[in-house]
């Protein structure tokens, strides 16, 4: 049997706010990610990023000039822009790729931090992603459990 220790967790919850240009839009956020984790004093447990919004998603990737390239690209044969979908017919906003590409990536992240210090890989940040056809003023939410 494994030793047992209680702990006695908290919930720091804080939010920030970016400037994208829609389009597929990619945007390192893991500076403020790691300024929220570093004001919550926390030194062990989990962070989750969220969005609340149907056309934008959070994940991972090498922020690289190549990848932030292929990201749209990939996307754009995946779900193209400029093709017919029954949201745009229903909205005429034209943006019936954007809600569905985020249904693909998710809107949330959540990742381990241990000593303080998130536990990504060397060439791991934490990305969000504009796939709105405007460009947009995003409000992120950081959740942190820990102790």
């Amino acid at each position: 049997m494994y030793g047992r220790r209680e702990l006695e967790m908290s919930v720091s919850t804080q939010s920030f706010t970016i400037e994208t240009q829609g389009s597929a839009d990619v945007v390192d956020i893991t500076p403020q990610v790691a300024q929220a984790l570093e004001q919550s004093g926390f030194k062990n447990g989990i962070a989750t990023v969220f969005i609340s919004g149907s056309t934008g998603g959070i994940t991972t990737l090498e922020f690289e000039p190549g990848l932030r390239r292929d990201l749209p690209e990939i996307m754009d044969k995946l779900i193209p822009s400029g093709q017919r979908y029954h949201h745009d017919d229903t909205w005429h906003d034209g943006n019936g790729h954007a809600h569905l590409r985020s249904s693909l990536v998710g809107t949330s992240f959540t990742a381990p931090f241990v000593s303080g210090k998130l536990t990504l890989g060397t060439w791991q940040q934490i990305v969000f992603l504009d796939f709105d056809n405007r460009p947009r003023r995003r409000e992120i939410l950081v959740q942190l459990m820990g102790e």
